[in-house]
């Protein structure tokens, strides 16, 4: 193999690298984006769960009791 042909494979390796990094990154900005959106839903969540259970019952959030094993 000549020196030509290794520069044009081992280009053809790194474009082909560089391609798969930069989709890696777009799936990992994506998911960041999908997480963000399910913990601030779950943060919702759990505080609409505590002020239905304080306007029910009155007593502390079952989020904010230890649990009976402590």
């Amino acid at each position: 193999m000549s020196d030509e042909n290794r520069i044009i494979a081992l280009e053809e390796q790194v474009a082909y690298l560089t391609k798969t990094v930069e989709e890696l990154s777009d799936v990992v900005a994506q998911q960041e984006r999908v997480l963000e959106l399910a913990e601030r839903r779950l943060g919702m969540l759990m505080e609409a769960e505590a002020l239905r259970q304080s306007e029910t019952d009155g007593s502390v959030p079952l989020a904010d009791q230890r649990p009976p094993h402590w």
